[in-house]
């Protein structure tokens, strides 16, 4: 091979690993030789553990071909507040420090029963639901923040220290590190992928994400997770010129300070790419009563329920939780039950005219985030882009290809009707061939070897 296997993708692992020209056990070193020479500076990793990665590695080779499941060989990270039976569990907090539950989370258990290697638990903010960020930086700019709360798996899958990592979404902590750190992001359809063994924020919006650097993986990991549609998407993909986008800004394009240079450049350059290819873009505005959707989610449902998900936490810990967190369990916001109550049946009512909506084009196209990742790792970012969608339970793929003039990735986002998630990566896989590497002489000089792309279709 002309470059270290932590360079290729999940598939092109799996493939070799079939194949016997790689064993899991040089994947493995080869990640872990990655780690050696990023970590000082990325600092992706809550925890990892040398040992057991090459103790699972030495198992799995010792496997009989006719009995290796469709990851064998590829290396998942996993969020820190997501169950993991060899490894602890501490959610970026004081109360479960060194805490071990001994037990797989739902997700991990199918991936483990697959064949991939749990190779460590990534960082996260504080239960994974604060905008304090933890020490994880950019997979482009160490000066960067890459986003949050899911911040150390789009950082390590965005500097090829592992194949997929697990994030979580309850607004944006999902694809916005998958923007952030220039890498295919994915949040299925709520409730597609079970949540057993995940620290719950929001019963009503939290949805376990997927981070893979091609489309082509994040198919794989879909395909172990039985994400089928209805209708199964044509096995070979509906071209460009044949297709129909919808592009939304939603309310949240003026909101704050508008949008960013780099976001409206991405925006025209993707357009103009798609046209060329064929395809067919029209600019749609949703109906006014989709408005009030951000606020719903922000302060009604998702306080509302935090009130509930951190009582345990408060109970054994106040004193070391972030003060956000407390003040959801005081209900410092004061939300009643009433509004709580309005909140979930408007927005229930929102997701089947989204549905019918979004039925009508291959996809809709809206923006990850507002705009490049900012300075500094004490905050993860502007997830606003991200909430409404979160909320209408709808599966969204986070497309890479674009940059600011400063060499920062910004990626746009797909979306589907409620399970259609099959369909969703087919029409992403058609729009990355266009998008992918558009700004490509923009990006920051990145320390990878001659001829490696970062982000393939």
């Amino acid at each position: 091979m002309s470059v270290p296997s932590n360079f290729l993708t999940a598939t092109e692992t799996v493939a070799l690993v079939k194949s016997g020209a790689l064993t899991v056990t040089q994947v493995a070193l080869d990640h872990l030789a990655r780690y050696d020479a990023r970590d000082p500076t990325i600092h992706a990793w809550a925890y990892l553990n040398r040992d057991l990665i090459l103790s699972e590695a030495k198992r799995l080779d010792a496997i009989p071909p006719e009995e290796r499941g469709p990851l064998h060989g590829v290396m998942l990270g996993v969020k820190d507040m997501i169950h993991t039976k060899d490894m602890p569990t501490q959610h970026n907090s004081p109360i479960y420090i060194d805490h071990h539950p001994h037990v797989d989370a739902g997700p991990v258990a199918v991936c483990r029963a697959a064949g991939a290697l749990i190779y460590g638990k990534t960082h996260t903010t504080e239960f994974a639901s604060t905008i304090v960020g933890p020490p994880a930086r950019n997979a482009w700019d160490p000066r960067r923040t890459p986003g949050g709360s899911s911040s150390g798996s789009g950082a390590a899958v965005g500097d090829w220290q592992c194949h997929f990592a697990f994030g979580t979404q309850t607004g944006g902590s999902t694809i916005r590190p998958g923007s952030y750190n220039g890498i295919f992001a994915m949040k299925p359809t709520w409730g597609a992928i079970s949540r057993e063994g995940l620290k719950i924020y929001s019963v009503t919006l939290d949805t376990l994400g997927l981070y893979a650097r091609s489309v082509a993986d994040l198919q794989l990991l879909c395909k172990v997770f039985q994400l089928a549609d209805d209708i199964p998407p044509p096995t070979v993909p509906k071209p460009l010129s044949e297709s129909t986008f919808a592009y939304i800004k939603t309310d949240q394009w003026d909101a704050r300070d508008g949008p960013s240079p780099e976001l409206l450049a991405a925006w025209d350059k993707s357009k103009a790419l798609l046209v060329a290819a064929g395809a067919k873009v029209i600019d749609v505005d949703l109906p006014a009563e989709f408005d009030r959707i951000q606020g719903h989610r922000n302060i009604h449902i998702m306080n509302g329920e935090g009130r509930v998900n951190f009582l345990a936490e408060y109970m054994i810990g106040k004193d070391k939780m972030h003060e956000s967190l407390v003040g959801h369990v005081e209900n410092t916001k004061n939300i009643t039950r009433r509004q709580q109550l309005d909140a979930y049946d408007t927005v229930a009512a929102l997701r089947p005219v989204f549905d019918k909506i979004a039925s009508q084009y291959d996809a809709v196209i809206t923006p990850s985030v507002p705009a490049q990742a900012p300075m500094g790792i004490e905050s993860t970012g502007d997830a606003r882009f991200c909430g409404m969608w979160t909320a209408l339970h709808v599966p969204c793929v986070n497309v890479p290809g674009f940059a600011s003039d400063e060499g920062a990735p910004i990626g746009l986002t797909l979306i589907g009707p409620r399970y259609e998630d099959e369909r969703l990566l087919s029409v992403s896989s058609q729009v990355a061939k266009a998008w992918l590497n558009a700004d490509k002489e923009k990006y920051l000089p990145f320390a990878a070897p001659a001829g490696v792309e970062h982000s393939t279709a």
